[in-house]
């Protein structure tokens, strides 16, 4: 990956729907080079989406959680199948394997208080290896985003 990648990269990620005839005159390239480096990028996984970012509240999601995940013991077939299980579940919009006093943290959106305690209780029934929930509440975002800086090495 080359410093015109990483231009492309970081004008695709605030917009992806920005033509390649755009990027190629702020990064100094054709916009057949353009569109060859988003190939190249996409096929390599460097890019592995191009997506609408969504309000959650404006889809009636307008809770998140942060939940801490104990599990009974150290257990990587559970990690395994918590990880399938998660991306069966589009609320889960997070899920990480961490150290520290909990072993997984998940990042959750839910309707309401009653709406995320219902899921939990599933979460916790469907996985019988979790021992405990911790669970903060987002009073109020002060920033999300998905863009990874791409510097160079």
């Amino acid at each position: 990956m080359d410093d015109f990648d990483r231009r492309i990269l970081a004008i695709v990620q605030r917009d992806c729907t920005r033509k390649a005839e755009t990027i190629a005159e702020d990064v100094g390239l054709s916009a057949s080079a353009v569109q060859r480096r988003l190939r190249a990028l996409r096929l390599s996984g460097a890019i592995r989406a191009e997506v609408a970012v969504v309000d959650p509240a404006a889809v009636g999601q307008a809770m998140t959680f942060i939940a801490g995940l104990e599990i009974e013991r150290e257990n990587y077939d559970v990690l395994e199948r918590l990880r399938i299980w998660a991306a069966g579940h589009d609320r889960i919009q997070q899920l990480y394997y961490v150290t520290g006093a909990v072993d997984m943290v998940a990042v959750i959106l839910a309707r309401d208080v009653a709406d995320y305690d219902d899921f939990t209780a599933r979460l916790m029934h469907e996985n019988p290896l979790i021992r405990r929930i911790t669970t903060n509440v987002v009073l109020r975002p002060l920033k999300t985003g998905v863009y990874v800086p791409p510097e160079a090495e």
